[in-house]
Parts: structure tokens; C-alpha cells; sequence
């Protein structure tokens, strides 16, 4: 099912800055060298995801999901002064992939990969972070919320990726119809659930809500 009629979404990417050289290079190498290079996040979401980050003038950001580094590299790039990217990969081949795409961007001395199950990691991290990514294993995303939201900022905000599931988020029984469901129940939260792409869910604590 699409999401949006494809015109729209083309219209859309046509009217939003375009990538500079070297995340197209790593675009164009993530379509080249991986089996499922849609599994990489669209321009108008990277610019989305920059644009959070900037808004909130984030100096921390942690991803969940690197695949090949282009949202890391993305994210790094809008960072402010002194800013750096936290990023864990669980696929020890997908991680070496991103690793070389990060060590050949300038932008990749801002960012720290870490190869492992998040699930695992994310205790052992010092918050607090300004934004997170959440781009996994979507059958954790209910774990990932838990583990995260003490790890936020007071103003930060969590965008979880492929929240509409391709539109099977409106068939009975739907495992990512399910999360949203919890989010938009948790008093913890206020979220909104943005057409952007396969659905970006953006969180954030509801005491900041006003």
C-alpha cells in the first residue's frame, strides 16, 4: 500500500534540499551493495531527522539501527559545535559496512559506532540524549521505548521509523499497530505519528508538553 499517492512523495523529495556528495555517495553505495537498500531512510526523512537536530540544537543523538551510516553521517552533519552521534548495529557485516562509510566522511569523526544488541547496550549508556533514531528490529521497538526514555533529554525527542508498516498497521492483530497503541496510551509520552515515508512516530516526555 502506498502511504502517500507517489506523486506527492515525488513532489515532496523535488522540494526538499537535495544531499550533499557524500551522503549521495554513500546512497548510491548502500543501493549497489546491499540486498534491501529501502531499509535506508528516504531524503525527505534525513533532512527530517536533520532538522531535528537542529531545532533542537542537539550536542548528543543516539541511533538504533545504523545499517550503512547514512542517517549517522546525516545526523552528524547538523550537529552543534562540540556534538557527537552514538549509533549501535547488531549485524556484525552491516556493521563493517557503515564503518567504512564513516571513516571515509569527515563527518564520521563525530560518531561512535557500537556493533551489538541494543537491547544489551543501552543500560550501560549515560543519557541524557537529544534525539534518537530508532530504525530496528521493529518487533523491540516496545523494549527500545522502555530503555530509552530514561536516557532523554527533558526536551528531547525519539523518532521511531516504519510505524505504518506499509499500511498493515490497519489490519487486526498488527504488531506495529500494537506499539502505537501503547505509545498513544503511556502517560509518560505525547507522540505524533507523521506520513513521512513508511511512518515516522516522534515521542517526547508528556511533562514537557504544556
Amino acid at each position: 500500500m502506498d502511504i502517500v499517492d507517489p506523486r506527492i512523495e515525488a513532489y515532496a523529495v523535488q522540494h526538499t534540499s537535495p544531499l550533499d556528495e557524500g551522503l549521495a555517495a554513500v546512497a548510491d553505495a548502500t543501493r549497489a551493495q546491499t540486498p534491501s537498500p529501502n531499509m535506508m531512510s528516504g531524503v525527505v526523512e534525513a533532512r527530517l531527522l536533520q532538522a531535528l537536530v537542529v531545532a533542537s540544537r542537539a550536542t548528543r543523538v543516539l541511533e538504533i539501527g545504523t545499517f550503512t551510516g547514512f542517517g549517522a553521517l546525516a545526523m552528524a552533519g547538523a550537529l552543534a559545535e562540540g556534538g557527537s552521534v552514538t549509533t549501535i548495529e547488531a549485524d556484525p557485516d552491516t556493521a563493517a559496512l557503515a564503518r567504512r562509510h564513516i571513516d571515509a566522511d569527515p563527518r564520521g569523526a563525530r560518531v561512535d559506532l557500537l556493533e551489538g544488541d541494543a537491547r544489551r547496550l543501552l543500560p550501560g549508556l549515560d543519557g541524557p540524549f537529544d534525539v534518537v533514531y530508532v530504525d530496528a528490529w521493529k518487533p523491540d521497538y516496545p523494549a527500545y521505548l522502555d530503555l530509552v526514555l530514561p536516557l532523554l533529554a527533558p526536551h528531547g525527542v525519539i523518532a521511531f521509523d516504519n510505524t505504518l508498516g506499509s499500511g498493515r498497521v490497519l489490519d487486526a492483530g498488527d504488531d506495529m499497530a500494537a506499539f502505537n497503541a501503547r505509545v498513544q496510551d503511556d502517560p509518560r509520552v505525547c507522540n505524533a505519528l507523521l506520513t513521512v515515508g513508511d511512518g515516522v512516530l516522534l515521542v517526547w516526555h508528556a511533562a514537557t508538553a504544556g
